[in-house]
């Protein structure tokens, strides 16, 4: 079995290095200089001194087509940062022109992106717009995934011309992390042309892999000049914020606060950050779901603490479903009644040095008294901390182990894992073993995965397993206690030269999922696909059929979901969504049918207004076939951005009940968001919920349950 095992992996090797695409002719040299190039879009007589590349290729819509528009790169550096030139033709005067905000990525843009460890598996991304707003990203697991969440220290300006765009960047050095030791980066161009559903790299990808950070091409600092910097390398983030809320006597309250974030870089190694007395304002409210199923919804995080740096805290990303330990909204989390639990402290460090990265986390929380219907409530001071290693191996895979630990006067939930990566450009192997401990008992857990798309093939294997004395319920988002599945799909993928289709791929499989509670092991069959073409636009659908159990019932589960989404024109966008189901409802505790719409659009009416909306659909069906109600929620909005990273937005969430006829939920939020510099802030919000109450009348009245109205700023001092 060993040998087999061996075979397979080589044969795995060997195929992905024959279609590998080879960027190794693909350099810049980035020349030094001595000054200080001003940002302004304008292109200096010092930019024609630098190397330069055009010998772009399309990827999309037509795959190794020469590009429609030119687009020319130029690079140079100085003893502190990195000077990025990128001019782009338009002849065709297609170039679409907007306002936006940091991380908005609908519009023109162009982009660098680094590796600065030589890593093969992470870069960054820095993207600029046609009207000069940032994006930037930590782009992960060899190019499979984009983490947005990161804010860098950077400036770019764009300027408009007769022929097109230029955009100018830089990029201190102080901002980013790098191999000291390195004369030269991974690199790689990219433009993206709106109108023309068209995008272009300097280097080439194989079309059924996508961009591998693994494939880039270099970036050759003159002289092997590797880039120095001295500086302090310190971020500091005073906090000021006002809150006027109303309290439970219908009366007002004002509260000041004072918050004091920092981050601290004393070498490219390594970070730490801080978090005192925080107060995280949502700015915008979680969205509503309906759940008729027997385990807790989960809600993604928003705080900006947790967000960054979560690369290094997760396994590695894929095609299975590794274990939540680490859940950071358990931290300082929203009680029953909508209040939060305060955050007292948080501080965290995280770093990566020679193949190796590590973090660690720690977090106390305040007690916090309740009550709800009159019952009074108590949730206890808590301390939280996670640890975390990872290992690169065999070039591009790696090895890693998480610790993660609550306590409180209550007792106290660790939990522990071993998980990593075997990667190859198109294919991938995940794995997580875990255990956990509260107090006396212990539990297993793990997942794993197994997946290779080639250019006619796609294949993918996943399964979990969960015991039933598995519990990380203080720390972690592991609610399926005494669980297991097993799915494996396999399937035709086919890619088109010319055409409205691009690619399309259909498979057909099996699965397996047991459920301690019920004793039993459902079991089916699936069958799906996907079809992208080369506008703007996708169809995907999936069916499931096979025995299920559930609450002593043993029956024919039937499931089948169908999406579209579209973005044929600059101005405008729709996602819809559908999906049928014969399943439990645990809500209703019966056998019964459930149906889900959910539909998304929005038009851009002007260059800095943009409106739009979701809806949402559910609809729950009896035993007797009798409609038992149907759920309904609407999220209107209206998005105005005057100026670029200056924002007005005002939406409104509305939750009606068919079986009522009444709307039983209504929220409105109104926020203003300025971002006046790098990682520096101005909000102000407004939000205010209403429920419906008193059933036991003949017309119950909608109440208002909180209302409060924010005002925060958040200023960067960098040294």
């Amino acid at each position: 079995m060993k040998n087999f095992t061996i075979i397979i992996f080589g044969l795995f090797l060997l195929v992905s290095s024959i279609f590998a695409q080879d960027n190794s002719n693909k350099k810049l040299l980035a020349k030094k200089i001595n000054k200080e190039i001003n940002i302004d879009g304008e292109i200096e007589q010092i930019w024609f001194s630098a190397d330069s590349v055009s010998d772009y290729t399309q990827f999309r819509p037509y795959y190794g087509k020469a590009p429609t528009e030119k687009t020319v790169a130029r690079v140079l550096f100085s003893n502190d940062a990195l000077y990025v030139l990128i001019i782009s033709y338009d002849k065709a005067g297609v170039t679409q022109y907007k306002t936006g905000m940091l991380d908005d990525t609908e519009c023109d843009f162009v982009s660098i992106m680094l590796d600065t460890f030589n890593d093969k598996r992470t870069a960054y991304k820095f993207a600029v717009s046609s009207t000069g707003w940032r994006i930037d990203a930590r782009m992960l697991n060899d190019g499979r995934g984009r983490d947005y969440s990161w804010d860098g220290i950077w400036f770019a300006a764009a300027k408009q011309y007769d022929w097109g765009y230029a955009v100018e960047m830089k990029i201190p050095f102080k901002s980013i992390k790098y191999d000291e030791k390195a004369s030269s980066w991974g690199l790689d161009f990219d433009r993206w042309i709106l109108a023309k559903t068209e995008d272009i790299y300097w280097c080439k990808y194989s079309e059924h892999e996508g961009l591998r950070i693994s494939k880039f091409g270099k970036l050759m600092f003159e002289n092997d000049a590797a880039p120095e910097i001295e500086s302090l390398n310190l971020e500091l983030y005073p906090v000021a914020l006002a809150k006027t809320e109303m309290t439970e006597n219908g009366k007002y309250k004002t509260s000041p606060h004072i918050g004091f974030d920092a981050l601290y870089n004393p070498s490219p190694a390594l970070t730490l950050a801080l978090t005192i007395n925080p107060d995280f304002a949502q700015i915008e409210a979680d969205p509503f779901k309906h759940n008729i199923s027997r385990y807790e919804t989960y809600f993604s995080e928003r705080r900006t603490f947790f967000i960054e740096g979560t690369e290094i805290f997760e396994p590695e990303g894929g095609n299975y479903e590794p274990l939540d330990l680490f859940y950071s909204r358990r931290i300082g989390k929203k009680l029953p009644n909508g209040d939060e639990v305060p955050l007292i402290l948080g501080g965290k460090f995280y770093g990566r040095k020679s193949g190796w990265e590590y973090g660690a986390l720690v977090a106390a929380t305040g007690e916090k008294n309740y009550s709800i219907y009159d019952n009074e409530y108590n949730e206890p001071k808590s301390l939280f901390g996670v640890a975390r290693v990872k290992k690169q191996i065999l070039e591009n895979s790696t090895l890693g182990g998480l610790v993660v630990a609550a306590n409180d006067k209550n007792g106290s939930n660790i939990a522990f894992d071993i998980d990593g990566s075997v990667r190859g450009s198109d294919w991938q192997i995940n794995y997580q073993f875990a255990e956990s401990f509260t107090d006396s008992t212990n539990g297993f857990g793990g997942s794993f995965g197994v997946n290779k798309f080639a250019s006619t093939w796609g294949a993918m294997i996943k399964g979990k397993y969960i015991g039933d004395k598995f519990n990380v319920d203080k720390i972690g988002f592991v609610p399926w206690k005494g669980t297991g599945n097993l799915v494996a799909v396999a399937g035709p993928r086919w890619f088109f030269k010319s055409g409205s289709i691009k690619e399309m791929f259909f498979y057909g499989g099996g699965y397996l999922n047991y459920e301690e509670v019920d004793d039993y092991t459902d079991r089916g069959l699936a069958f799906g696909g996907q079809v992208n073409f080369r506008k703007l636009m996708g169809i995907g659908f999936e069916s499931i059929y096979g025995k299920a159990k559930d609450k002593d019932v043993i029956y024919n589960m039937f499931q089948f979901s169908g999406n579209i989404w579209m973005h044929f024109s600059p101005k405008w966008g729709l996602f819809a969504y559908v999906a049928y189901s014969k399943t439990y409802n645990f809500y209703r505790d019966y056998l019964g049918n459930y149906l889900t719409g959910v539909v998304r659009g929005s038009y851009l009416v002007l260059h800095s207004l943009e409106v739009g909306a979701s809806a949402n659909a559910w609809t729950e069906i009896n035993p007797n076939g009798e409609i038992e109600d149907v759920t309904l929620n609407a999220r209107p909005f209206i998005s105005l951005i005057p100026v670029n990273n200056l924002k007005i937005r005002v939406f409104t969430d509305h939750v009606f009940s068919v079986s009522s006829d009444r709307q039983e939920r209504f929220f409105v939020g109104f926020y203003f968001a300025y971002n006046f510099k790098p990682k520096s802030w101005i909000y102000f919000t407004y939000n205010e919920l209403q429920e419906r109450e008193n059933y036991e009348t003949a017309f119950p009245s909608m109440k208002t349950v909180s209302r409060d109205a924010t005002i925060k700023i958040k200023y960067l001092y960098y040294f």
